[in-house]
């Protein structure tokens, strides 16, 4: 029961940052639509004084400074990366876009080697099983329920954001 409501929650956790953006973008427009009513008020009293022409100048070359500032950051960025990345050996480049992924292969791997060591010691230490529900202590030692729910959750979380990227 717990692995089921772990990987319905690791595929409704992977829906979240759609969920969050939606309201981000509903509060952005919000403000926005704020801004533009303050921005027209202003203009008008400006436009009142003679003022408006001279402002919207600027204005306008602030913006423009400011997003071909942006603009070098951004290629500078790109360009430094992509220096550092012709220098990188082919995997390292590749390896590059799968940190998170990487995290859960360690996870993973974690999980498999710990039971399969388990396993093994019971399969070569028989006198600690004496009958069935010895078995069924360690079955549920090797394969828990916790982990069981740890690993719903992270394939929920992988698989289901596909599902939401999609959407």
């Amino acid at each position: 029961m717990l692995s089921l409501l772990s990987t319905l929650g690791g595929l409704l956790i992977s829906g979240l940052p759609k969920l969050l953006e939606f309201f981000q973008n509903k509060a952005d427009q919000a403000h926005e639509l704020r801004l533009a009513q303050l921005q027209n008020e202003r203009d008008l009293a400006m436009a009142a004084q003679g003022f408006a022409a001279q402002q919207r100048i600027e204005e306008i070359r602030t913006e423009q400074v400011s997003l071909e500032t942006d603009a070098r950051m951004t290629e500078a960025a790109l360009a430094h990366d992509e220096k550092v990345l012709e220098k990188a050996s082919q995997w390292v480049a590749s390896y590059v876009g799968t940190v998170r992924p990487t995290v859960t292969y360690i996870f993973v791997l974690e999980l498999v080697a710990i039971n399969a060591f388990m396993a093994v010691y019971l399969w070569n230490h028989p006198h600690l099983i004496q009958n069935i529900d010895d078995v069924l202590k360690y079955s549920d030692l090797i394969f828990s329920t916790d982990e069981m729910a740890m690993l719903g959750g992270v394939i929920g979380y992988w698989f289901g954001s596909r599902g939401w990227a999609k959407k």
